[in-house]
């Protein structure tokens, strides 16, 4: 059985999860990190020198950074759904992969460090809006191109929206003036009709 070393509301560990619920793999999940602590134990050291979640655990084998986690999920379990055996389709949904962990991930970051975690009185409102403006000049690609697939994948659910989706229900949980992105509002209503994804990613921020 697979175990998913970490918290369960962190959005990158929420995407292991929730790839892992779609394809119905069975695994363990063990938290660690946040509130919980233990990054820093010699024992998980040992699987993960980053000090960072999730970590996946098959047997002897160990795996870190979150997108290549689903990427060896979806080929080991879902080449039939979430793993094209297309190149040139897989390679465009990867590429959407990249981009939120390089592009989109650290603006989210730093807004919910500066708003969501630090109480309201701490709160530099430059950050904020820093990160806030940066978050929307990205999505509104995303939203330019949902305007022409229904997926991020593509026609079809897969992985590229299982990266993105923990972040976009992060930035449209949180009560903050927002502009009007029609296509990734759509997009978002989809995926909350998954069971998937109602379990594992719609939980409570904190």
């Amino acid at each position: 059985m697979l175990t998913i070393w970490g918290r369960k509301n962190s959005s990158n560990v929420k995407k292991v999860l929730w790839c892992l619920e779609e394809l119905s793999v069975p695994y363990q999940q063990i938290d660690i990190g946040g509130k919980f602590g233990k990054l820093n134990d010699p024992e998980y050291l040992r699987m993960n020198p980053n000090a960072v979640i999730p970590c996946l655990q098959e047997d002897d084998f160990i795996l870190w950074e979150s997108n290549a986690i689903i990427r060896y999920i979806a080929a080991k379990f879902g080449k039939d759904s979430l793993y094209p055996s297309d190149l040139q389709e897989r390679a465009s949904i990867e590429k959407w992969m990249d981009w939120v962990g390089c592009n989109l991930f650290p603006p989210i970051k730093q807004f919910m460090i500066s708003f969501v975690r630090t109480p309201e009185e701490q709160r530099d409102p430059k950050i904020i809006a820093q990160s806030l403006a940066e978050i929307e000049k990205l999505l509104k690609i995303v939203d330019n191109t949902l305007s022409n697939q229904q997926y991020l994948s593509g026609d079809k659910f897969g992985m590229a929206d299982i990266a993105l989706a923990p972040l976009a229900y992060l930035w449209l949980s949180v009560e903050v003036e927002r502009p009007s992105l029609p296509n990734l509002e759509r997009w978002y209503q989809l995926l909350t009709q998954r069971p998937a994804f109602k379990k594992i990613v719609m939980i409570e921020i904190n």
